[in-house]
């Protein structure tokens, strides 16, 4: 796999990302998490990215950083990162600088994950809304990229965690025919990444889908 850093193209009020190859084998990018406002804990799953990452750099030879960053929606600073994981369980609020932001990220190459922690769904359709008025969520059949490599997901998206009963759903923003948004819903991905032990009823295997399904949003998020 190719090692790459993100830079900010100058005269672009948003910024743009660049995906520029390097030889040097240092960590080339690292994975952000989401903070928002609103009052819900978009810092759950304290443990996920960590665990994440290291998956990725021992299982699939990836490049990253260790240690996650954290940055808020309004900031130029998104536009470092090629991986932008959000989650939680409550209330999630964008401003319109803020949904103006994401979006350009978003459109200029960046990926955003959304992991319902529970109890995320109803705020985050809404405030994505005001992301991509124009677009819906869509459900992501196993037949999509992002389920066959580099593991494949004959079913689509793993179970995690029970909520409600329900099964788990793929949901997928398509901007010009990109994925730039993942949605797992009643799956609890972030949850499967934690540390072992985090929730005793999580089976080593459970835990190993979850990663690998982790592995391959990095991945898309890396070469789409």
């Amino acid at each position: 796999m190719k090692h790459w850093f993100i830079a900010i193209i100058a005269g672009c009020s948003f910024g743009m990302l660049s995906l520029v190859p390097v030889s040097d084998p240092a960590p080339a990018y690292r994975i952000a998490r989401l903070k928002y406002s609103g009052g819900g804990d978009w810092y759950g799953s304290r443990t996920a990215l960590s665990n994440l990452v290291d998956y990725c750099n021992q299982q699939a030879g990836m490049n990253f950083f260790p240690d996650e960053a954290i940055v808020e929606p309004g900031s130029s600073e998104l536009f470092n990162y090629p991986f932008l994981f959000a989650t939680g369980h409550g209330n999630i609020v964008f401003s319109e600088k803020e949904a103006e932001n994401l979006r350009n990220y978003l459109i200029a190459g960046g990926f955003l994950h959304l992991c319902d922690n529970y109890g995320f769904d109803t705020y985050i359709r809404r405030e994505m809304k005001k992301v991509f008025p124009e677009l819906e969520f869509v459900e992501l059949p196993p037949s999509h990229d992002v389920f066959q490599q580099p593991y494949r997901f004959p079913n689509g998206l793993p179970k995690v965690h029970e909520h409600d009963g329900k099964r788990p759903q793929a949901f997928g923003l398509i901007y010009e025919g990109r994925l730039v948004c993942f949605y797992d819903y009643e799956a609890d991905l972030g949850n499967g990444w934690e540390d072992a032990g985090t929730y005793p009823d999580d089976s080593p295997a459970v835990r190993e889908k979850a990663l690998q399904m982790g592995v391959n949003l990095v991945q898309y998020a890396l070469t789409n």
